[in-house]
């Protein structure tokens, strides 16, 4: 029997649906913060920073890694537009602390013609790959 709690949450990349289905709870990083939504949220736009995906399902909790994007928040519906989001097994350990190494070295060495906020994008994408597989 469905819970009176649940909402739809539905998390869409450019190349599928992600994931689609009802949900008590979900929690991810904006611009301003963490934040987490329940059904009856008032209604807001937000937009993602890099960090951990949690979904709240009656059966327990998944996590993924969360990208960038943008999040639309109604009291029955949240509606995310990621550019990217990944399952752990989706991800690769080694590839993604090579990715963290390239990162901190960038912003290590602070070099005229480095792009700071990229350098630190790229980190903290980075550091959501690997806590998502922890």
């Amino acid at each position: 029997m469905a819970d009176d709690r649940n909402f739809t949450l539905k998390i869409i990349t450019p190349e599928r649906v992600f994931y689609e289905g009802a949900v008590t709870m979900v929690e991810f990083n904006t611009t301003e913060g963490e934040i987490g939504i329940y059904k009856g949220h008032i209604p807001m736009t937000v937009m993602i920073k890099p960090g951990i995906l949690t979904i709240t399902e009656e059966e327990g909790k998944k996590e993924a890694a969360l990208h960038a994007g943008f999040v639309e928040i109604l009291p029955e519906k949240v509606t995310v537009l990621a550019e990217v989001v990944e399952w752990p097994e989706e991800i690769d350990e080694d590839r993604a602390k090579a990715a963290l190494e390239r990162a901190e070295e960038r912003i290590k060495a602070q070099e005229a013609d480095t792009d700071m906020a990229r350098a630190e994008t790229a980190l903290a994408r980075a550091v959501a790959r690997i806590e998502v597989l922890k």
